[in-house]
């Protein structure tokens, strides 16, 4: 008998096809979301084949956007912003003014309405905050000075998205009617937005404030960890829904504050980590969703518009961003990494494109305009920062004198946890030069506090292996307990140092025997070595 839904069938469907086109570009070293759009793109109803149910995935993007906002909420910081803000908010104020302008000198050559112009221009002009995070943990940028600047930047562009998003609702009615907007007509619908937004806000600030925190510190007592998970998702979802229902503003703002009111609290960093899957698999579905809107005839329709819009994202958005850097009197260094890391576009912008069409102000070829740039600039985006990354690496090289002696001998090791933590502690006391890489915020901290020389990032990037020297090492110790994650490093160690010497661990004898085959003699593994130890007890007395 058979049994699929229209929703089993677009869930089953977005999470395949996507996993299928998520892992070809991970293969290719280009951002998943690229892969997750091409697979919307496929299971749209603009290419042959499966075509899934268009509203249920509209009903699922929603549920999307808010843990999307509900996450960009939660690692939103105050503190990081002000630590910037001297650059960072006029930066990207005038940074989001140049995209806006041309976005709407591009839209009135195409004969499109100002407000049309204004939301296209819009959605051109804020990067990608998955994207952005991703490119610079991939090159362990984020806890550095560019790194942090890039950061407040794309926060302060959020902030302006989310106002925006409450603004284009009264914008479209005005625009839309047929009689025109005397001053009243504009500033009823404005004031009456604005004043719901505010008692949205006063709301949250003055109660949810104060329950939120209340609510998951009772949670966390209770000692379950599924409760805590319940509890968080009901929060995000919960405030998003009661602000759109009781305050008529929307869903992303209301899981924004949400988000934020949780990130300030002690427990941020478990919700983060107790909703990430779910976040990670919605996400996913949003951005499935995204491209089932898009139409691939635009490639052939509207090639010179592309180009154009392409080249807006790319190389107006990224030039201004460098320029304003430079006024600033940062580095050049500094400049680059700043524009790299915003020369894309993303989720806020196919939420501004959805709202847009669904409003009736937005053309389709305008939102297919949008969708294709975002597509492109994200596809393109880690080869342009690899590419400068290496070019300006040369420059660099070729100014500095060359080195007398490049050989160290020293000892990598991969993990600071349970295990990781006694091997440091016993090589640092007997004076041996030691690395450590740990892609954990709280235990690179702790290394660090313990005088560790450590890199943060994740040991399967052979950027963060040349990071720790790994070609200059003599020994390399992988203390995870992810034993297939281990073999991935142990071949690009070996890669970048065939001579060197590896030690891993496994936890089961699948593991063990993976690394025995990719040719890892020295590995230990922990049941064995339980029990042996266990014996010698047992015989010694």
């Amino acid at each position: 008998m058979h049994h699929a839904t229209p929703l089993i069938g677009t869930i089953v469907a977005g999470l395949v096809v996507a996993f299928l086109m998520g892992a070809l570009a991970q293969r290719l070293k280009v951002s998943p979301i690229a892969g997750y759009l091409l697979a919307g793109v496929l299971v749209g109803p603009f290419t042959p084949g499966f075509v899934a149910d268009a509203s249920i995935a509209n009903e699922l993007a929603e549920i999307g956007v808010i843990l999307l906002m509900f996450g960009v909420g939660l690692h939103f910081s105050l503190r990081d912003l002000m630590a910037v803000k001297n650059i960072a908010v006029p930066g990207a104020i005038v940074q989001i003014a140049v995209a806006t302008l041309l976005g709407m000198l591009l839209s009135w050559f195409m004969g499109w309405t100002p407000i049309a112009g204004f939301i296209f221009g819009l959605a051109l002009s804020v990067a990608s905050t998955v994207v952005l995070l991703r490119a610079l943990q991939v090159r362990n940028l984020v806890e550095t000075e560019r790194g942090q600047i890039a950061i407040g930047w794309l926060i302060v562009e959020d902030i302006v998205m989310v106002l925006a998003l409450v603004m284009l609702p009264p914008l479209a009615r005005i625009a839309n009617n047929p009689d025109g907007a005397d001053f009243m007509m504009v500033a009823q619908p404005m004031a009456a937005t604005l004043f719901k937004v505010a008692g949205f806000v006063v709301f949250m600030l003055l109660i949810g404030r104060r329950i939120i925190p209340r609510v998951l510190h009772w949670v966390v007592h209770t000692g379950s960890r599924e409760l805590f998970r319940l509890a968080v998702l009901a929060i995000a979802l919960g405030v998003a829904f009661g602000a759109a229902f009781v305050f008529e503003v929307s869903f992303a703002l209301g899981a924004f504050f949400a988000g934020m009111i949780l990130g300030e609290t002690a427990l941020s960093r478990r919700a983060a980590e107790e909703t990430l899957p779910l976040r990670d698999a919605f996400a996913v579905l949003f951005f499935v969703s995204v491209g089932m809107l898009f139409n691939p005839s635009v490639l052939v329709d509207q090639p010179l518009p592309l180009l154009a819009t392409v080249a807006i994202i790319i190389v107006g958005k990224s030039l201004a961003a460098f320029a304003i850097a430079k006024l600033f009197q940062k580095s050049t260094k500094t400049s680059l990494t700043i524009a790299l890391s915003l020369a894309q576009i993303g989720e806020f912008s196919f939420i501004l494109a959805s709202l847009g069409t669904s409003l009736g102000v937005l053309p389709d070829e305008a939102r297919d305009l949008i969708l294709a740039g975002a597509i492109i600039s994200i596809f393109f985006n880690p080869f342009l920062f690899t590419w400068v990354s290496k070019a300006y690496a040369k420059i660099e090289a070729s100014e500095l004198p060359p080195a007398a002696d490049t050989s160290r001998g020293h000892i990598v090791l991969i993990g600071y946890g349970r295990v990781g933590h006694y091997v440091a502690a016993d090589l640092l006391d007997s004076g041996t030069d030691l690395i450590v890489i740990e892609d954990s915020p709280d235990k690179v901290a702790g290394a660090l506090r313990k005088g560790v020389e450590t890199v943060r990032g994740n040991a399967v990037d052979a950027g963060v292996l040349e990071k720790a020297y790994i070609d200059q090492a003599a020994q390399l110790i992988i203390a995870i307990p992810e034993g297939y994650e281990a073999g991935a490093i142990f071949q690009r160690s070996r890669s970048l140092n065939p001579e060197i010497k590896v030690i891993a661990r496994a936890h089961s004898r699948d593991e063990y025997d993976h690394l025995k085959k990719l040719g890892l003699t020295q590995i230990v593994l922990a049941e064995e070595e339980t029990a042996r130890r266990m014996l010698a007890l047992l015989r010694s007395g």
